[in-house]
């Protein structure tokens, strides 16, 4: 059974985008991890997801959250793997009050909509993080960790865009904005 919904995440500026596609494309080269690039997703950060947002609802608030912010620099410095089912592996951003006070402030701003925040996506609970590789084969862990290992950490750049995605297996962009571009002139 697939997963289906909805999540808004942070986008990199292209230079930092390519360094995340290119531990993507290592390790499906090597048939590691495909999922990813199958999925169509785009390097990102999840800030929040599930099944219940409506899309049009979320338009406006995050332009408006998005005017109001400013380009956020990321340094990913770690390589993660949550336990249990998936076998996902992931590049840790340095966890900054900046990044951590724009997440508060995105769930401030989707509680004044009465917009529900899963447990997981709580402030206190969110662990920041992107994904490389998803449903690694338990063999193979030790391997990826290698190879991603040999990225040469830490890898920088700017999270320069926020977005709407649905996830239906493929990921689909529904919304982009960049952040602190004031919109009306």
């Amino acid at each position: 059974m697939s997963s289906q919904g909805y999540a808004i995440q942070l986008f990199f500026d292209p230079a930092l985008e390519n360094q995340v596609l290119k531990a993507w494309n290592v390790l499906a080269r090597r048939q590691i991890s495909t999922q990813l690039i199958e999925m169509e997703s785009r390097p990102h950060i999840t800030l929040l997801s599930s099944p219940l947002l409506d899309p049009p609802k979320l338009q406006n608030l995050i332009k408006n959250f998005a005017s109001k912010q400013e380009p956020l620099s990321l340094s990913m410095s770690a390589i993660g793997s949550f336990p249990g089912e998936g076998n996902v592996l992931f590049l840790s951003p340095n966890p900054t009050s900046a990044l951590l006070q724009f997440h508060v402030q995105l769930c401030d701003a989707l509680r004044k909509e009465n917009i529900e925040i899963g447990e997981e996506y709580l402030p206190d609970s969110w662990i920041p993080h992107c994904t490389v590789a998803k449903e690694v084969p338990r063999s193979r862990i030790g391997e990826a960790f290698c190879i991603l290992r040999d990225l040469k950490l830490p890898i920088s750049g700017y999270a320069m865009d926020i977005g709407l995605v649905e996830f239906s297996p493929v990921v689909r962009e529904l919304l982009s904005f960049p952040l602190g571009d004031a919109l009306e002139a």
